[in-house]
């Protein structure tokens, strides 16, 4: 499996939700699926087959999590010295070339984006046009809306 890049903040973020499951979840499934055994007759058990399959959520998001973490290429951003260039981590002060709108985001893995937050993944269409771009830049972004064009203002490695 390729290494999946994650901001520090995202790997951490995904090592508590790792030991939540692993802490609190995984035991509360137990014991519900014990006390749905305890109430005899399985083959028509409601309670005993919503414990098994939130069993298997648990069991299946603890497994795709330590994969995540095992092939995770964590990286800082403050630790990033790419000469004024966007690259995974930084954050963009962009301005809408169209409507004169400032926005900023800043780049970082799949799992950790939250575009109400900022945060916009390494893999969307404006991310792929702002890599390699440096403050004073216009970024040409195809995007399912069509295509929009952006100024980039500023980019920090925060």
């Amino acid at each position: 499996m390729a290494t999946i890049p994650l901001t520090r903040r995202g790997a951490e973020l995904l090592k508590e939700e790792l030991q939540r499951l692993k802490s609190v979840e995984r035991p509360a499934v137990i014991n519900a699926i014990a006390e749905a055994r305890a109430q005899g007759d399985l083959s028509e058990n409601a309670e005993y087959d919503a414990a098994r399959e939130r069993q298997g959520f648990v069991e299946g998001r603890i497994a795709e999590l330590e994969t995540k973490l095992a092939n995770a290429q964590v990286i800082d951003p403050q630790l990033l010295d790419a000469d004024g260039r966007v690259v995974f981590g930084a954050t963009v002060d962009l301005e809408d070339l169209e409507s004169g709108d400032r926005v900023s985001y800043q780049i970082v893995g799949d799992d950790e984006a939250d575009i109400k937050a900022g945060k916009i993944s390494v893999s969307s269409p404006i991310a792929r046009a702002l890599i390699g771009r440096s403050a004073g830049d216009t970024a040409e972004v195809r995007a399912p809306g069509g295509v929009r064009q952006y100024d980039v203002l500023d980019v920090r490695y925060e």
